[in-house]
């Protein structure tokens, strides 16, 4: 690009920040560091070769930043501009709080003038948007299924479940017949594989009363039934609480992969655990059942998106940059790199079609995935550990379902208004 294109242009939203719109010199970009980075590093490789090519006067600065720092590291970008990124890769649950922040900028316009945002899915749009605005792209999304082994299955003579209470059934006969094993590896730590339970029995976390205020619903009659199906399955039956209670998402698929339970909600990002496992060449997927037959239980969409930081003096660039990190072409050859789901539905249809693995998380996304509240608040719910700890008091018999979700959904509301 000529350099006599660089200088001030106005954004075409309210983006803030800095007010430059240069359109030469360096665009630094942090993506998250994943195990075995290399072929994601590869794909990106490929994306910023492009882009350079077509911007002459234009050098594309990519780092790779720590997963279990990005926290820190994103926060400290916020507030230290001059040695802030201009696009960003964040988890889509940090959403709303960096909005709230005065992280991210307001890239509105340029997500409805963006065609490939027509083949998006509602939840993955959802990710991205805070109060009707846009503040990301959508760059891949992962979902839990129900991992089985299949020889004992075939010893026991089950078949894969249809309902919830099937589910509960099938872990109790592979408890029975093998002492040594958990029926179904449950977590009180493990929030995502409990959600399911929840939205099952038509349950919410929280509703939305408008301008973004939250109230938690954790305390309904429907909520307390799926959280009254999860619990049920801690005991010796099944998932000694003893033991299970501690035990958090990590701990079910290894228990799954060492060969230590029959059952496991785990997510397409845990194939390569099980391939590594005692499960390996034992094991199949299906989508985690609903309460009745031929329903499939939500499950909670988790994944990455890509923003444009709002202190960005590139913003035309950055977002561009961006359209190329998070576009079809981009999502393709991530999963074939690294086996994440595109968020684009006729992308992951082809993708399912071609390798029957991830058949079963589409399938789950195909019937309705859902989202955790977005508000700033759900940050300090998560990381202050309301759900687990709503879990685990009650598996431990220290309270009852219903005195344990309304004081869960007391502390959910008092963050909800902080």
């Amino acid at each position: 690009m000529a350099a006599g294109l660089a200088g001030c242009a106005p954004s075409t939203s309210d983006g803030g920040g800095s007010g430059k719109d240069e359109r030469s010199g360096t665009v630094r970009v942090w993506l998250f560091r994943e195990v075995g980075n290399g072929p994601k590093e590869a794909v990106v490789r490929k994306v910023v070769d492009r882009f350079e090519k077509r911007h002459r006067d234009v050098e594309v600065d990519v780092r790779y930043i720590p997963v279990d720092s990005r926290a820190e590291k994103t926060k400290g970008a916020f507030n230290d501009p001059d040695s802030a990124p201009d696009v960003i890769e964040y988890g889509n649950t940090d959403t709303a709080g960096y909005v709230a922040d005065g992280g991210l900028a307001d890239i509105s316009a340029e997500f409805h003038d963006w065609g490939p945002a027509r083949d998006l899915d509602a939840t993955a749009r959802k990710s991205v948007t805070v109060r009707g605005k846009q503040y990301g792209l959508p760059l891949f999304v992962g979902v839990r299924a129900l991992y089985y082994r299949t020889d004992l299955f075939d010893e026991l003579d089950l078949k894969p479940p249809r309902t919830l209470r099937e589910v509960a059934r099938a872990a109790e006969k592979v408890r029975a017949a093998h002492k040594d094993m958990y029926g179904l590896a449950v977590g009180g730590a493990y929030t995502y594989g409990a959600m399911p339970f929840i939205w099952a029995h038509g349950g919410e976390l929280a509703e939305e009363n408008g301008a973004g205020k939250f109230t938690s619903t954790l305390d309904s009659a429907a909520a307390k039934k799926g959280i009254r199906a999860y619990t049920s399955l801690f005991g010796d039956a099944n998932c000694p609480a003893r033991t299970c209670a501690r035990m958090g998402g990590n701990d079910t698929v290894e228990a799954f992969a060492g060969g230590k339970a029959g059952m496991a909600i785990g997510g397409d990002f845990n194939r390569q655990a099980m391939e590594d496992g005692e499960a390996k060449g034992r094991y199949a997927v299906v989508p985690l059942p609903g309460v009745e037959k031929g329903r499939i239980a939500p499950a909670f969409a988790g994944g990455n998106n890509i923003g444009v930081l709002k202190s960005t003096d590139h913003r035309t660039l950055a977002v561009q940059l961006a359209k190329e990190l998070a576009g079809k072409r981009t999502q393709k050859q991530l999963f074939d790199a690294m086996g994440f789901l595109p968020t684009f539905r006729d992308i992951r249809a082809r993708v399912a079609a071609r390798e029957p693995f991830v058949e079963p998380f589409v399938e789950t996304l195909e019937a309705g995935a859902k989202f955790v509240p977005v508000s700033p608040a759900w940050g300090q719910i998560d990381a202050s550990l309301i759900l687990p700890g709503m879990f685990q008091r009650i598996v431990s018999g220290k309270q009852g379902v219903d005195g344990a979700a309304e004081e869960a959904a007391r502390k959910m509301d008092e963050a909800f208004d902080r």
